[in-house]
Formats: structure tokens, C-alpha cells, sequence
């Protein structure tokens, strides 16, 4: 026994000592990727691994180590053969499954899979993991009957939802999708079911409906609606409390640690009761619980062992109360006390240990395995010893590299951990970065790394500077990670420091810096503040702190961000607030933050009301005084100053002036401006200068006087710091390059003896720069150049005291010569009779000899129709780089000639051969003039000439005309087909004394022009002659030069259409802008002119003028705003009223006659109505009466005119084109047709060719019902006629 107890005490003080030995070794992240390595299992599916049906199956499996791992898989304890089964593939260098579904169910791979990750260090193996698919089942099918119940009484309505994987989640619902109200009489239980405590009236409804909601396929199904009738019809008695769930006075749960504990207790009764909980055993774990659903359940977050015992659950009314116990367990599955085993990584001959502690309820057993394999199974080893949930290895050698399993498992569940145990020889480096600064404010604690890796472990050491000795005690504190540590830095702790890392195998160092800085003080807090309402306050802020750091000042009102305010204005030092309003009042904070430290400091301002003063006078400040240079420096000066008097109005800003002495004598220059709150400034200035300085202030009313200038400050000469700007390149001959620049001022030159040094070489390789050194001017010509080639270019600034900064490459070209090559493969191509497009080939650059500025193309008529005989030349640009263009407004049936030219900068390049091209006819112009030389009783003689632009081969002429009536209405119009040699027509045969209108216009073989109108009379008698005089229409002739009268309007004339009025004019003015003025005649003063603008035409159609009214019509030219209008002589325009397009077919003798033969037929059918009604015969009216029975049979027959009552059958003889039926009535045939078709009552009216338009409609049954009590009155000539109304 005691030997026993000897061996376990000496287990465990190794164990004590290994575990920290193999503690102080791991693999840092970048070497892992460096050094052989056991595989690792880096990501796996969850142990219960529930997937979707739709989708593929994912089965993840990762791994890492050196040489990367290979996988495989078991299912269901056997392997896997992944390869012979087409629906399975393995992602490349990763073991994750992939399991394609689209050809099989997925349920056909449920199982239990392990993954194994193996290279020749190890194995690692995985979870048992647990595929299993989702279900979402429907409901099973049921018919639910109502239910009907007594107000007051419980109620249970249960789901009972169908079994899902994993489980659903219920919610009651309404036909509308709205979820049922719950309260503490009305809740749902954990299982789904809902509970009424006590049902009311209200309860009643036809849509209880219980839906559960499949989280994993994300599908919902419902249950059939229940229907629920609550009666009232004998009241039910109050009573107590009793648990509908769960029933008796008590029962026990189970729960799992770590997991929610959920308990309910449901009660009915009389009134509601109230549900209250408690622990028997102890309180309840505030932090951890919540009470759910009205305090009917209780929930218990992350359960632990001290969460068992008995929990009560009270329900109460006024009538008493019930109470209900629930004994909780809490069982364990396992779980790690000091987390799963660590990878072990030893040295040759060293000792480790691997420990696998865990804990559960009930105790958990613990197995190893090694590589996959139960390690009673594997080889032995006798450097390894198992010791319960401990692996002890002692003088392990190279080769026994493995990865070891830990299972720990019990009823509950199981715990699967790998850790290897790596055996490596590795000579020691510092990971740590060389020359790493470490950073630290005097009188705080430094720590600096020294991180390390080796096998065996090595041991650290640290030297400062000399390496005279370790640093090993007051005031470095070495810690086993190799970090020293320095308490309380102070400024002889800086310097260089050296790490040194030693193992047998080898040693490695590495070099550290310290730098101690300065604390960041505020030397000058700001101050408690109270102003006045409307002034300025200033609160100061001055720091100290270490100058090598950068410091940052911030500014905080209330502990919060300064309001974004123009009137908060911050400086390095200070934070000015101008017109102060209550809104500012509040503590504020400077804060001054570094890189390593930061200091802060708070004051308050106060705001009070300004005391008021009569008659506050604001004048403008008094100037500056006692301007005072101090911090001097070669190029800046701090100056100083005191602000004269504000004189009631703040001060808001300070103007600091200078004056050159030595270059700008007599010139004062605004050099800055500083807040109205800052007495001090500091100006940088330019060497070479002799400065003197004045300030001005500035408030509301406006700047003060300057004050006296301050003493002269002369700043030494130095080199140039710029060069000239705008340096340029260009050539102003053809063997020329110009060289410009801007030059500098005076005040930039920095020195005495400024010049320039000039730079030019040839853009191309290996040319070297040629240099001239010129005197102060802004330019420089370099002759004998090559035409038109690229140039570099450079000018430096030169004085007596050094160069400039080298200066910048510029670019330009030597001068530029006309082009001497001419585009090639010239041609045309011919769009239409006015368009046509010219290509070419674009000139090459070299024979350009400039800057391509474009292409120009010339073109003329070189001989065009015999009618067409004008020359016209024509020149169209295309800048840029183009090949082709357009050339418009061409003559129809024209020869034209063109050449092709490129330009530059110097002009035109030589044409290219002339090229030809024909446009093809157009339609022509109209005839020049259109008059009447002759007019007798019934014939004209119209004379014209042939058109200006005839645009082709005249054809022909088509001449068309038409009688226009006493009230201008258009008649027929003839049209008359004219040869193209014609000139004169005469018209025989025209109605005496009757307005014609006549058309004429010229035809090509393209098509017809416009036509020229003209309006004549022919002679109403012998001794009076009525003929128009029209003006023959030509184009309008611009006057000669010479005789150009006051206004630019001339030639100004009218012709009247059916489109308008056309208004043509010439205009010769400057002006742009022409508009065409129109108002009727003799209008009131109100009416005001309208106006169309008509801006590079001459001549407008004036459209939707009223007939029967004169317009007066004027144009007007309009220039710039301080310019006079000009206005042309005025025209009167009469517009001919509207021609109707009817026919007055009153006048027309086939209407006329058509009126006598219907009033013929009339009197006809009258004479034969009235003879056969004298004939006598059998008049059998009750007979009739009763025979026709028909509600739409009528005394008087519509088909024969005749009385029904008295007409004799046998005499009867129906209408020729009539048919007799059977019945004996007489009805038309439909396809005869008469007026009677087109209905009746109606007014009929002809259209233009006399044809008669009528409603056709059928008979009403009104109408025949009103024509039959007609027909039982004595006979007349007026019943006859309704009677033919039914033909007529």
C-alpha cells in the first residue's frame, strides 16, 4: 500500500515538472509552414450535422501540416470509398466531401463519417459526425369539430405538430396571418398547445390556427382551423386554482449543463390566478433566469451543478392557491477542466507530457489512441508511460514523432481531441524584428520582446550597449518568455540593447533600441472665465513636451466635440470665441495628445448679461503700436504688436504689411492675417529682401489706421529656390526654336546677379544638352534647327550666390514649315442631289512638317447645265486628324470639282489632283412668273417662265385650277398635263364670270417643285372686264451696294394659300435676331402684335390666320439691348374666308329631280290607298283583334299601308319587289333596299358627290306602339302618310 502511494506521489511530481517543461515550447504561426509537422485537424462538421434535402451534401474536413496531409473516410465504421461512387468528390488538398444529390436522395448518405488526416509524422482522425437530413412532414390529415363551450370554463387547444428534424417552432395565428393575443389567461405551452385559463365570449372564432415553421428548410405548415363557440348560457361559479400542466404536485426534469433549463406551470381557474416560483433549496440565479409567458415559464441560461434541487411553482386567486414541485438533475456530458490537450514539440533526449483532464456527470472514461489506433494496440515504446488521463514521455528520440487521441466519453455525449507530440532539432533564432525602437515616457514601465524559437528551448540573455554584463536584477526584470522589463524608465535607460538566444545547438542574436522621452505638461491651464454677452474671451493653453514627438491639441466642451462654429476659432495654443452667447457657457477641456502620452486641463466660462450703456459709440480700432521683431532667423522673424483700442466693436482680425526697401521701395504688400484674438505672428520670408512691417486692425466698422512701420530686418541672399514657370517651345521660322519662360520678380531672385542658364537638346536618344547662359530676360531664340522636330528644354535660375533647384523638363517643336505632301486616294461618293462625302488618306506626319491642324476641302462647279452657268467655290475645314467630310448644300445636276489639302499651324499644304463628281437631279424651283395675258367670257391664257433652278431636265408642267365661288368656296379641281417646251396655255370652255385659281409648277424626272398660285376672273360681260393683276413671283434681288436705303428691308411681298400667308422679304442689316411682326387691322388698342421669329430665312408662312380679315404684316430687326429696332414698311395681307367643302346641292337639278319623282310616288300610293279603302267589303275587327294576339301587332300595317281593321284581304296586291308570307302580311325582302332602310326622322343630307346620307337604324317598338292607336281613328290623309313614313 505504501508503495502504491510512493509511486502515484512520484507520477505526479513529474507530471507537475514535465507539463511545465513542454509548456515554455510552441510553433509560431510563420514557422509552421517551415518545420515537419504531425497533421491537424483545422476544421470539421458539428457532431450532429443536420442537412438540407434540396441542396448537395458538404461534409467539411481540413487539415494542416508538413508535408501537407492525405484524407480518407469511414462511414458507419467502414471505409469509405470515395472514388467508386460518382456522386461523391473530395475537394483538391482538403478532405471536405462533396455529395451531389441531383441522381440520388440525399437520405441514401445519413451515417455516421469520420475523417482521417495522416502524413508520415502522424494521424489525425475527427468527429464522429452524424449526417442525418432535415424533415419538415405535413400534417396529417384530420377533421377538427367545433368546439363548444361554457364561458368561465378552461380550455386546452392542442397542436400536436408532426415530428420534424430538428424540432419545429409553433405560433397560433388567424386566417389573416396575425398572431392570437396572449395574456396570463391566454398563453401557448412549450409544446405547442394553447392554454385558456378561463374562456370568455370574446374567445369565440372560426380561425384558430396552429402553425409550425421548419428552421432548417425554412417552410411553415398549418393546421386546420379550429372553431371555438363559447356559450353563456348558465354563469359558471369562481374557484381556485388547479395546474392543467403539468398535473399532480410534482415532477422531475433533467437537464444538461450548459445547456437552458425551461419549466412551465400552467394553472386554470376563476378568477385568472397568478403564477409565482421559488427554489426550495436556494435562490434563484439572478443573472441567469427569466421568466417567460406571464411568469408561467421559468428559464435558466447555461445551466451549472448548483442549479439542482427543487424548484415550486404557485398559482393563486381569491379563492386559494395550488402549488406544484419540480426536482431538477443536472447531468454532464464531459468537458475539459483545463482545456484539451496541448501539442508537444521536444527536442531529442527530452522529457514531456500530454494531459487530457476532463469532468461530467456521471464520471467519464478516458481511452488513448495513437495515429488512430487504441494505443494498447500500437507499437510499444518505452519512452512512453499512459497514466490515466496522462501520456508521460521521458528521453524521447527523432522518429517518435506521433498524434495521440483523447476520447472521453459517458452516456451524455464525448469529447475527441489530437495533440501531437513533435520531436525536432532545431538551432534557436530570435522571431522578434531586428533594430526594433521601443518608445517610452520618463518614470513608465518598458517591456521589450525577445521572442524566440528553438529546439531545445533556448535560453535567453540580454547586454546593454558595451555587453560588459547581463542585465539580470534592479532595475531589468528577465521573464521565461525572454521579455525584459524595465519598471521605471528613466533617460540613462536609452540605448542600444542586445537579446542573445542559446541552445546546444547553436546561438543567435538580435538588437533592440530604447529611447526615453519627455512627459507632455501643460505649463498654462486655462483659467475660469466670465464675460460679458456679445464679447470675446480667450482661453490660453501652453504645453511642454519631448520635441522629438508630434503633439496634437484638442478642444472639448462639456466632455463632448466643440460645437462647428465659425466664432470658436482654435490656434496651436489657444481657443478664441468671438460674440459670446449664453450657448457657450460650459467647462472646456484642452487635451494635448502625442504618440506615447497625453496631458489635459479644464477651466469654466460663465456667461453674464452685458451692462448696459448709453449711446454705445462704434468707431473704427485705433492702429497698432509698439510693433517689436524678435526670434529672428534667416527666413522668418516673429512680430509682435499691441492692439490699440476696439472702441466697442471686437477686434476680428489683424492685417500684417511689408515693404521691399530694396526691390519694391514705396509698395506696401499684404503678407498674412492673425486672428482678432493673436497679438503675434510669425511671417516667413524670402532671402534678399529689406523688410519693414505695419499692421492694421479690423473690426465691424471697417480697417484702422496702419500703424508705424517697424524697424528694417534684412534677410541674407541665397541661391534661388524656383525657377522660371511656363516654359514653352516654339518655332517662329522654319529652322527656329523659340525658348520662353516666365522670369522671376525681383523678390523671388534670392540674391544679386540674376540670370538664366538655358537647356535645349533634341528629343531622341543619345543627344546631349547644349547650355547658354543668358542675361535677365524671358526668352531665347536658337537658330539653325531642323523644321519641326521635338525639343527638351530646361532654364534654371542663376545668381551670384548658387543655382536654382535643378529645374523641370518642358517640351516643345522648332518651327514649323507649310506641308509638302497632298492627302492621296482622293474620292467622292454621292449621297444625294444636295449631299455628297469626300474620303481621303490621311497625310503622313513626317510631311506634315508642323502641327496638324486639319484637312480643307475646295470645291466648285466646273461647268454645270447650260441653265445653271454660276462658278461658286466653296472651302470646308475638318480640324483634327480626319479622313473623311461631308459637303453640303450642293446644287442638284451639277459638276463639281474639288481638291483635298492639309494644313498646320504655317497654312495649306499643295492640293490633290482635282476629282470630280455629278449631282443628280432634284425637284425644281418654281416657274419665275405665272400671269394671264388674255381673258374672254369662257376662256384664259396663262403664260409662265421656266424656273431659276430648274435642278435637272424640265419634263414637264402640271397645271391644275378650280372655280372658287361668291363666298370663296373651292369647286372641282382639273388638272392638265403641260409639255416641257410650253410656255402658254389657253383654258376654252370656262364658265362666264366665274373666279378661277390656277397652280403651276415644273416636273423632273425626280419629281414635281413647288407650285406658283394665281387667282383671275373671266369677263362678266362684253363692256366690263375683271381680271386679276398678280405680281409675277421671282426671287428676291438684293440691291445694289450703292443704293441701300435707311431701313434693311426691301422687296417686301405677300401671296395668300390654303397652308397661310407667305411673307417674303430682303435683308441686308447686321442684326441676328429678325422676327415678323402681325396684327388684324383696325383692332383695338389692346390687341397686342404677334410675332414668329425668322432668324437666316427670308421669307415665313404665316399659319392659322382667319379668313375673312386683314392683318397688317411688318418686320423688325432686333440688335443688342442699346441698339434701335428697324422696321420695315408696313403690308396689308387680306385672307379670303374659309372655302366650305360642301356642295350646295340645292342648285343641282339631279336633286331636283330626284324631290319631283318622290313627290310623284306620294301622290301614287295615296290615290291607290284611298281606292282600295273605298271598295267596301267584310270588316271583322274583333276577329283581327283576336288573331293577333302578338303585343306588337298594330291596327295599321307598316308593310302595306293599309288599315288593318278595314282592309279586305282577297283585294289586297302587295308593292312590286315585295314578298306576300303566309300570314297574309306583306314584309320586304332584305336584300331590297329603299329609303325606308336609312331609318326615319331623321333631316337626310348629300355629301360632295350628291350621294344621300341618312341614319340607318331600324323601327322602334315606341314608334309602332304610338302609330297603332293612331290607326283605330277614322281614316285620313294623315294616317296614310304615317302609313308610307314605314317606306318613305
Amino acid at each position: 500500500m505504501m508503495m502504491e502511494w510512493r509511486r502515484r506521489m512520484d507520477a505526479a511530481l513529474l507530471v507537475l515538472l514535465l507539463g511545465h517543461l513542454a509548456a515554455a515550447l510552441e510553433v509560431p504561426l510563420d514557422l509552421r509552414e517551415e518545420l515537419p509537422q504531425p497533421p491537424t485537424i483545422t476544421h470539421q462538421s458539428p457532431k450532429d450535422y443536420i442537412i438540407d434535402p434540396r441542396e448537395n451534401i458538404i461534409i467539411h474536413c481540413d487539415a494542416k501540416g508538413k508535408p501537407h496531409p492525405s484524407f480518407s473516410w469511414t462511414r458507419n465504421g467502414t471505409h469509405f470509398d470515395t472514388e467508386q461512387d460518382s456522386n461523391v468528390s473530395m475537394r483538391p488538398h482538403s478532405g471536405t466531401l462533396i455529395v451531389d444529390i441531383s441522381r440520388e436522395k440525399a437520405e441514401h448518405y445519413e451515417g455516421i463519417y469520420q475523417c482521417t488526416a495522416r502524413n508520415k509524422h502522424g494521424t489525425a482522425v475527427s468527429n464522429n459526425i452524424v449526417v442525418r437530413q432535415s424533415r419538415s412532414p405535413l400534417w396529417s390529415k384530420e377533421k377538427i369539430k367545433p368546439i363548444v363551450v361554457q364561458e368561465g370554463v378552461s380550455l386546452v387547444l392542442p397542436c400536436q405538430p408532426p415530428a420534424g428534424l430538428p424540432p419545429p417552432i409553433i405560433f397560433w395565428m388567424d386566417n389573416n396571418f396575425q398572431r392570437l393575443p396572449q395574456s396570463r389567461r391566454v398563453s401557448q405551452s412549450l409544446n405547442g398547445d394553447l392554454y385558456f385559463s378561463n374562456v370568455l365570449r370574446e374567445d369565440s372564432r372560426n380561425d384558430y390556427i396552429c402553425y409550425a415553421r421548419f428552421p432548417h428548410t425554412q417552410t411553415i405548415q398549418q393546421k386546420q382551423p379550429i372553431v371555438v363557440k363559447v356559450l353563456n348560457q348558465a354563469p359558471v361559479d369562481d374557484r381556485r386554482p388547479t395546474f392543467l400542466i403539468p398535473t399532480g404536485t410534482s415532477s422531475s426534469k433533467t437537464v444538461l449543463r450548459g445547456h437552458t433549463l425551461e419549466m412551465e406551470c400552467i394553472a386554470e381557474g376563476l378568477p385568472t390566478p397568478e403564477i409565482a416560483w421559488t427554489k426550495m433549496s436556494g435562490d434563484l440565479p439572478a443573472n441567469r433566469i427569466s421568466f417567460l409567458h406571464y411568469n408561467k415559464t421559468l428559464r435558466i441560461v447555461n445551466v451549472s451543478e448548483s442549479d439542482a434541487g427543487d424548484y415550486r411553482c404557485t398559482a393563486k386567486n381569491q379563492l386559494g392557491s395550488v402549488h406544484h414541485t419540480i426536482h431538477v438533475s443536472v447531468k454532464a456530458a464531459p468537458y475539459w477542466i483545463s482545456g484539451p490537450p496541448r501539442n508537444l514539440v521536444l527536442a531529442p533526449g527530452e522529457n514531456g507530457v500530454l494531459t487530457c483532464r476532463a469532468s461530467g456527470t456521471p464520471k467519464p472514461s478516458i481511452t488513448w489512441a495513437m495515429n488512430g489506433i487504441p494505443i494498447e494496440n500500437s507499437p510499444k515504446d518505452l519512452s512512453r508511460k499512459v497514466e490515466d488521463d496522462t501520456v508521460i514521455f521521458t528521453d524521447v528520440q527523432t522518429g517518435s514523432s506521433a498524434v495521440y487521441q483523447c476520447n472521453i466519453s459517458n452516456d451524455y455525449g464525448y469529447l475527441l481531441s489530437n495533440a501531437f507530440v513533435n520531436v525536432l532539432s532545431e538551432p534557436p533564432r530570435v522571431l522578434t524584428p531586428a533594430n526594433k525602437v521601443y518608445q517610452v515616457i520618463r518614470n513608465h514601465h518598458v517591456l521589450m520582446d525577445c521572442s524566440s524559437f528553438g529546439s531545445p528551448i533556448p535560453k535567453i540573455t540580454w547586454f546593454k550597449d558595451s555587453r560588459s554584463s547581463t542585465l539580470d536584477g534592479d532595475p531589468y526584470i528577465l521573464h521565461d518568455n525572454g521579455t525584459l522589463e524595465i519598471h521605471v524608465a528613466q533617460a540613462r535607460n536609452s540605448g542600444k540593447y542586445t537579446c542573445v538566444a542559446r541552445n546546444q545547438l547553436g546561438i543567435y542574436e538580435n538588437h533592440v533600441y530604447l529611447e526615453v522621452k519627455e512627459p507632455t505638461r501643460i505649463l498654462k491651464q486655462p483659467e475660469y472665465k466670465v464675460v460679458q454677452r456679445g464679447r470675446a474671451v480667450v482661453f490660453e493653453c501652453k504645453v511642454k513636451h519631448d520635441p522629438s514627438l508630434i503633439p496634437t491639441m484638442t478642444w472639448l466642451k462639456d466632455d463632448g466635440e466643440l460645437p462647428d462654429d465659425e466664432r470658436l476659432i482654435v490656434d496651436s495654443d489657444s481657443l478664441a470665441i468671438t460674440d459670446v452667447t449664453e450657448n457657450d457657457a460650459g467647462v472646456y477641456t484642452c487635451i494635448m495628445n502625442t504618440t506615447l502620452d497625453h496631458d489635459s486641463a479644464s477651466a469654466e466660462l460663465t456667461v453674464v448679461e452685458a451692462t448696459p450703456t448709453p449711446a454705445v459709440v462704434y468707431e473704427r480700432p485705433d492702429p497698432p503700436t509698439d510693433l517689436e521683431l524678435t526670434d529672428q532667423k534667416k527666413r522668418s522673424v516673429q512680430l509682435t504688436w499691441t492692439p490699440g483700442d476696439e472702441h466697442n466693436s471686437p477686434i476680428q482680425k489683424f492685417l500684417i504689411q511689408y515693404e521691399d526697401l530694396l526691390h519694391h521701395r514705396g509698395h506696401w504688400h499684404n503678407l498674412t492675417e492673425v486672428p482678432g484674438t493673436k497679438t503675434t505672428a510669425h511671417l516667413k520670408l524670402s532671402p534678399y529682401a529689406h523688410y519693414i512691417f505695419r499692421v492694421l486692425a479690423l473690426n465691424a466698422v471697417g480697417l484702422s489706421q496702419s500703424s508705424f512701420p517697424s524697424r528694417v530686418y534684412r534677410t541674407d541672399p541665397a541661391a534661388p529656390d524656383q525657377n522660371p514657370t511656363g516654359v514653352h517651345g516654339y518655332g517662329t521660322e522654319h529652322n527656329n526654336l523659340v525658348i520662353s519662360w516666365k522670369p522671376l520678380s525681383g523678390h523671388q531672385s534670392n540674391g544679386p546677379g540674376l540670370h538664366y542658364r538655358v537647356m535645349w537638346r533634341e528629343k531622341m536618344a543619345g543627344s546631349d544638352w547644349n547650355t547658354v547662359t543668358v542675361a535677365n530676360t524671358s526668352k531665347f531664340v536658337v537658330s539653325g534647327t531642323p523644321t519641326f522636330v521635338p525639343y527638351e528644354l530646361k532654364v534654371q535660375a542663376v545668381n551670384d550666390y548658387g543655382d536654382g533647384p535643378e529645374p523641370a523638363v518642358a517640351h516643345g517643336f522648332s518651327g514649323e514649315d507649310l506641308p509638302i505632301a497632298a492627302p492621296e486616294n482622293v474620292q467622292a461618293v454621292v449621297l444625294n442631289s444636295t449631299l455628297a462625302e469626300v474620303h481621303w488618306d490621311p497625310v503622313p506626319s513626317h510631311l506634315i512638317r508642323g502641327h496638324l491642324k486639319g484637312y480643307k476641302v475646295y470645291y466648285w462647279r466646273e461647268h454645270g447645265h447650260k441653265h445653271s452657268p454660276d462658278h461658286v467655290e466653296g472651302i470646308l475645314s475638318f480640324s483634327g486628324n480626319h479622313t473623311h467630310g461631308m459637303l453640303p448644300g450642293l446644287h442638284p445636276f451639277t459638276l463639281y470639282a474639288f481638291n483635298v489639302r492639309v494644313y498646320n499651324g504655317k497654312g495649306d499644304g499643295p492640293p490633290s489632283p482635282p476629282q470630280q463628281f455629278n449631282t443628280p437631279e432634284g425637284v425644281p424651283g418654281q416657274p419665275t412668273s405665272f400671269v394671264v395675258t388674255d381673258s374672254s367670257l369662257d376662256s384664259l391664257t396663262l403664260e409662265w417662265s421656266p424656273p431659276h433652278d430648274r435642278n435637272g431636265h424640265i419634263t414637264g408642267y402640271t397645271l391644275k385650277y378650280q372655280p372658287v365661288n361668291n363666298s370663296n368656296e373651292l369647286g372641282p379641281v382639273e388638272e392638265l398635263a403641260l409639255a416641257a417646251n410650253e410656255t402658254s396655255v389657253t383654258l376654252p370652255n370656262l364658265k362666264y364670270s366665274t373666279r378661277y385659281k390656277f397652280y403651276l409648277n415644273a416636273k423632273t424626272v425626280t419629281g414635281a417643285g413647288p407650285a406658283i398660285s394665281q387667282e383671275v376672273d373671266t369677263i362678266m360681260d362684253e363692256g366690263n372686264t375683271q381680271t386679276s393683276h398678280p405680281v409675277a413671283w421671282s426671287p428676291p434681288r438684293r440691291p445694289p451696294h450703292k443704293a441701300r436705303p435707311v431701313s434693311p428691308f426691301g422687296n417686301l411681298s405677300s401671296s395668300v394659300g390654303e397652308e397661310g400667308a407667305l411673307i417674303s422679304w430682303e435683308y441686308w442689316g447686321p442684326e441676328k435676331n429678325i422676327y415678323v411682326e402681325y396684327i388684324v387691322e383696325n383692332s383695338e388698342g389692346e390687341e397686342e402684335w404677334q410675332k414668329e421669329f425668322v432668324n437666316g430665312s427670308q421669307n415665313v408662312m404665316l399659319k392659322g390666320l382667319k379668313g375673312g380679315l386683314s392683318y397688317r404684316v411688318r418686320l423688325v430687326a432686333k440688335g443688342h439691348h442699346d441698339q434701335p429696332l428697324h422696321c420695315s414698311k408696313e403690308l396689308v395681307v387680306k385672307v379670303p374666308a374659309v372655302a366650305s367643302r360642301q356642295v350646295d346641292i340645292a342648285t343641282q337639278g339631279w336633286f331636283i329631280g330626284l324631290m319631283c319623282a318622290i313627290a310623284l310616288l306620294i301622290l301614287i300610293l295615296l290615290i291607290i290607298c284611298f281606292i282600295q279603302r273605298n271598295k267596301g267589303g267584310k270588316y271583322p275587327v274583333k276577329e283581327k283583334e283576336d288573331a293577333h294576339t302578338d303585343p306588337e301587332f298594330q291596327p295599321m300595317k307598316d308593310d302595306d299601308c293599309t288599315f288593318g281593321e278595314y282592309s279586305d284581304n282577297e283585294d289586297h296586291k302587295p308593292l312590286k319587289g315585295s314578298r306576300t308570307p303566309s300570314n297574309g302580311t306583306v314584309k320586304r325582302d332584305d336584300s331590297d333596299l329603299s329609303l325606308a332602310d336609312y331609318g326615319e326622322g331623321g333631316d337626310g343630307q348629300f355629301n360632295e358627290d350628291g350621294s344621300f346620307i341618312g341614319q340607318y337604324s331600324g323601327k322602334s317598338a315606341s314608334r309602332d306602339t304610338a302609330e297603332g292607336h293612331e290607326s283605330s281613328e277614322a281614316p285620313s290623309p294623315i294616317n296614310a302618310m304615317n302609313s308610307l313614313n314605314s317606306f318613305v
